[in-house]
């Protein structure tokens, strides 16, 4: 059995495992341990790419599968991984096993929880191995769908408005992406060669320009909608907000990357020409994306609206370092997203523990947490401190990296927009250091909380896993940062041949 698919095997089975469990002991253990074995896989998965290209290997995808699934219009079960899409599936395997821990205590129709939770976690591991477009946005709506069962059964405040929310808006970008990828498709042999939709044949032709124009709108703003594209953002601080701790670690840790990720694999490399063209004016909205999002969070008051407008803001970063396409930007945007990744989901599970030891959200009701939770607020300092960029953290080696490419254009309309998305970074220190100083420092404001308890072994578990990786990739970003380089080489090649108006624009 080809090796990627179990990612999507092994969610199926632990799906299954856990219908037949009699237990709430025997559901969490199914779920965590079908989860383990997915993190030690994904572990492998990084193991076995490093040595095949330390070895020579130069294949611009490796493991690859295919199989012919719908002859007419000539589908395949098609996949495939390259050093991009391994990066992205380390990140949603940590994510996942950290999110189990972090549900350890749901007990309302907990075995319905966790499997549509792993059923989430199966079409993002999909998503990231497909080749096959049709495939990819099998996977994709698999991975969208659950959201709503999932924050309008067990979600808190308005939550049938923030589900229904949620799912109509990515519904409506999966419609944009279905135009999109449908004209790929009748386009994606222009010489009279059969129709198909995988990606890597695609790339080899040259899709008409006039499409290319028609079209990119089209796949961009589908995938930029799940990245918080501006102003299609708006779902994403009420579908935070309402989502219950592992969820909105998901949504925010993994699920939004399908946008950025989407973004470059398929509207940028498909449809170069369109994308040099059309990019200045994303370029704005992204930009947008980024400060809007960052002065959002400065006057929100509830921990998870906070968390969600910044998540907002990075999510802008990374599709503004998409549309600067050289590089080093594209290389920042792929760090970005697994650091953002790890940064979020740990916010989302500290905020959770946080709630359920509290009962409140809003930090001018809090105070002093520190004297009681010594271990929680401590990470939650860390995790503070990686999202304002503090050297030796991971968002520290992410920003720099677009920052830097960014820059890289000479022209006076991309170094302004790059100056502007980096005071950012100001606006994100004076957000972070306002809830860490609110939250954890000053008096106790109210007596209830000098009888709280500390982390318990599952919330540590959960909190370390994700603080390890976010430490690792800082102090040693350079192992990551060679393997994504390798396989932007096709992408950055392709968009160097491609033709630009930009000039004649501005």
């Amino acid at each position: 059995m080809n090796i990627l698919t179990l990612f999507v095997l092994i969610p199926v089975v632990t799906m299954l495992a856990i219908g037949f469990s009699k237990s709430m002991k025997s559901i969490r253990v199914v779920a965590a341990i079908g989860m383990g074995i997915q993190l030690i896989l994904a572990a492998f998965l990084v193991y076995a790419y490093l040595t095949e290209r330390a070895a020579g290997n130069t294949a611009e995808m490796l493991f690859t599968y295919d199989a012919l699934w719908f002859p007419s219009l000539n589908i395949h079960y098609s996949i495939g991984v390259d050093g991009i899409s391994v990066a992205m599936i380390a990140l949603t395997a940590v994510v996942v096993f950290a999110g189990i821990f972090a549900s350890w205590e749901v007990e309302y129709l907990s075995k319905e929880f966790f499997i549509s939770l792993i059923l989430l976690a199966s079409g993002v591991f999909g998503f990231f191995i497909s080749i096959d477009l049709f495939t990819m946005l099998l996977f994709y709506e698999l991975a969208v769908i659950p959201m709503y069962l999932l924050i309008g059964i067990w979600g808190s405040g308005p939550k049938e408005y923030s589900a229904m929310k949620l799912t109509l808006m990515l519904m409506g970008g999966s419609a944009l992406l279905m135009v999109g990828l449908l004209g790929i498709y009748f386009y994606s042999a222009p010489d009279g060669t059969p129709l198909t939709w995988n990606l890597l044949e695609i790339s080899k032709n040259t899709i008409p320009i006039e499409m290319q124009r028609f079209l990119f709108p089209f796949t961009f703003i589908g995938f930029g909608i799940l990245g918080a594209l501006f102003p299609f953002h708006t779902w994403s601080p009420d579908g935070h907000a309402s989502a219950p701790t592992a969820v909105s670690m998901l949504h925010a840790g993994v699920l939004m990357k399908l946008g950025g990720y989407g973004a470059f694999r398929v509207a940028i490399f498909l449809m170069p020409d369109a994308a040099q063209e059309q990019a200045w004016i994303f370029l704005l909205l992204t930009g947008t994306s980024v400060v809007y999002g960052a002065f959002g969070a400065i006057f929100q008051k509830d921990l998870k609206y906070i968390n969600a407008y910044s998540s907002v803001s990075h999510c802008g970063l990374v599709l503004f370092a998409i549309l600067m396409m050289n590089q080093t930007a594209l290389n920042g945007a792929v760090i970005q997203m697994i650091s953002h990744g790890l940064m979020t989901a740990l916010f989302f599970a500290l905020i959770g523990m946080i709630y359920g030891r509290t009962h409140t959200r809003l930090i001018n009701e809090m105070g002093g947490l520190m004297k009681v939770m010594p271990f929680l607020s401590v990470v939650y300092v860390i995790a503070g401190l990686a999202s304002l960029g503090l050297p030796g953290l991971s968002g520290f080696v992410a920003e720099m990296t677009i920052f830097i490419g960014s820059f890289q254009h000479t022209d006076s309309f991309h170094r302004m927009l790059t100056i502007i998305a980096a005071a950012s970074i100001v606006i994100t220190a004076v957000y972070i250091l306002r809830v860490v100083a609110t939250l954890l420092y000053g008096p106790i404001r109210n007596d209830h909380y000098n009888h709280l308890t500390d982390a318990r072994w599952f919330e540590k578990l959960s909190t370390v896993t994700l603080l390890v990786c976010i430490a690792a990739i800082g102090i040693a970003p350079l192992w990551l940062s060679d393997m994504i380089n390798f396989s932007l080489a096709p992408i950055v090649t392709k968009l160097s041949m491609a033709t630009s108006s930009f000039v004649s624009i501005f």
